[in-house]
C-alpha cells in the first residue's frame, strides 16, 4: 500500500500583520500555485493589493522562494520540533517591467527631498 503524502499547513503573513490561511498543501505544490491562491484570497479591504501572482514575493526562513520550487523543496528542516503551521511572509512588489511600462517616475516626496538637499548645500550642478 503506498504511503500517504503528508500535507503541509501554511499561512501567509501580510504587511499589516494579518494572515491568509492556514491552508493545507501537498509538498508537490509549487510556489507559483501558492501565489495564485494568495492573489485569489487577498482581502478586499487592503490598500496595497497584488494584481497578479508575479507581484507577490514569498519569503520563508529569510529566503525569497522561486516560482518553480515545490513546497517540499522550500521546507526548512526543523529537526525534532513538533509539526505545525508554517508562516510565510508576503511582499507585494509590482514587477519592474510593469512599473517602467506605466512610466512611473520618482515620487514627489523624493523629488522635494532631493531639491531641499541641493538648496541647503548651496550648489546646483547640472
Amino acid at each position: 500500500m503506498p504511503e500517504e503524502e503528508e500535507l503541509v499547513e501554511l499561512k501567509f503573513r501580510l504587511y499589516d500583520g494579518s494572515d491568509i490561511g492556514p491552508f493545507r498543501y501537498s509538498p508537490a505544490s509549487t510556489v507559483a500555485m501558492l501565489k495564485e491562491r494568495i492573489v485569489a484570497d487577498w482581502p478586499k479591504d487592503k490598500k496595497i493589493a497584488p494584481k497578479a501572482a508575479n507581484d507577490v514575493k514569498l519569503i520563508n526562513a529569510g529566503k525569497i522562494l522561486e516560482n518553480n520550487k515545490t513546497v517540499g523543496q522550500c521546507r526548512v528542516p526543523f529537526g525534532d520540533l513538533p509539526k505545525g503551521v508554517i508562516t510565510m511572509h508576503v511582499v507585494v512588489q509590482p514587477s519592474l517591467a510593469k512599473a517602467k511600462a506605466e512610466g512611473r517616475r520618482c515620487p514627489k516626496k523624493k523629488f522635494l527631498f532631493m531639491f531641499h538637499i541641493i538648496r541647503e548645500s548651496g550648489s546646483l550642478k547640472v
